[in-house]
C-alpha cells in the first residue's frame, strides 16, 4: 500500500558560501511532527531554513516538502510553507488588521475564511484590541505576535519558526507556546530553532542538534540520553556536550 510522504525529507543538501554552511545534511520529519533543530549561532540552522522555504537555492540536494521538490515546484512548496525569521518583516505603517488582509491577499484566500482566521488569531494572540493600530507604535512582543497571526493565516502544513520567542517577555511567550502546542497537536508539522533549551525540552518530539553544517545528534529526549549514557542529563547539558565534541556519540 502506499504510504503518504514525510512533511519534510531532505538528502545530501549542501550550501557553501566562503566555506561550507550546510554540509550533506540528511533529515526527515514525519507529519504533525514538533521538531527543534538546535545548534550554537553560525551552525547552518537558518541556512537550511531558508533553502526549505525557497529563499535560498542550494548547491546541492533536494529538498521535499509533503511530496513537492521545493526547487523544481517552488510555487506548489511555498503554498504549504510559512516561515518566520527571527525579525519579522512588518509594514509599519499598517494596522495589525490590515497585515493581516495584506497577507490574505498575497495568499488569494477566501474573504470570508480570511477575515475568520484574522479574528481567530488576534484574539488568541491578544491582539485584537490592538487591530486598528499601527505596527509601527508596537512593542517588540506585539510585533513578534502580529507576525506570527500572519504566518498562520493561511493555515500552512510546514511552520517554521527562527528564535520565535527571543525578546519576548514571560507572558507573551506562554501564549506563543501554547499556540503552537495547539497547531501541533492540530496536525500542524512544525520547525522551530531557540537557544532556550528548557523551551525545546518541553515543547517539542525531536530534536536535532547541528553543528558545523552538519546534524550531529538527533532524537528524541530520552534517546540522545541513551546515546549520551546520561538517564538523567538535561537537553542543556547534552547540547553543550555534543557542540563541544560534535562526534562523541556516533
Amino acid at each position: 500500500m502506499e504510504t503518504s510522504p514525510p512533511a519534510l525529507r531532505i538528502r545530501q543538501l549542501v550550501k557553501v558560501f566562503t566555506r561550507p554552511a550546510v554540509d550533506c545534511i540528511d533529515l526527515t520529519i514525519a507529519r504533525g511532527e514538533f521538531y527543534a533543530l538546535l545548534g550554537p549561532n553560525g551552525a547552518g540552522k537558518t541556512t537550511t531554513l531558508r533553502m526549505i522555504s525557497g529563499l535560498l537555492l542550494p548547491d546541492r540536494g533536494s529538498i521535499e516538502v509533503f511530496g513537492v521538490n521545493v526547487v523544481a515546484q517552488p510555487r506548489q512548496a511555498k503554498e504549504l510553507i510559512a516561515w518566520l525569521p527571527d525579525e519579522p518583516l512588518l509594514y509599519d505603517k499598517l494596522t495589525a488588521a490590515e497585515y493581516l488582509e495584506f497577507i490574505a491577499g498575497l495568499w488569494g484566500m477566501d474573504v470570508r475564511r480570511a477575515e475568520h482566521n484574522a479574528e481567530e488569531l488576534l484574539r488568541r494572540l491578544d491582539l485584537w484590541q490592538h487591530r486598528h493600530e499601527r505596527c509601527e507604535g508596537f512593542s517588540r512582543g506585539m510585533k513578534q505576535k502580529a507576525a506570527l497571526a500572519g504566518a498562520l493565516l493561511h493555515e500552512p502544513q510546514l511552520l517554521m519558526l527562527d528564535e520565535p520567542l527571543t525578546g519576548l517577555d514571560a507572558t507573551i511567550a506562554r501564549e506563543v507556546k501554547d499556540l503552537l502546542l495547539e497547531r501541533a497537536r492540530g496536525g500542524c508539522t512544525i520547525i522551530l530553532t531557540t537557544h532556550i533549551m528548557e523551551v525545546a525540552e518541553r515543547l517539542v518530539d525531536r530534536i536535532g542538534i547541528i553543528q558545523r553544517g552538519r546534524i550531529v545528534a538527533e532524537g528524541t529526549l530520552e534517546e540522545l540520553r541513551a546515546q549520551a549514557g546520561r538517564s538523567n542529563a538535561t537537553l542543556e547539558d547534552l547540547f553543550l556536550r555534543l557542540v563541544a565534541q560534535p562526534t562523541s556519540l556516533s
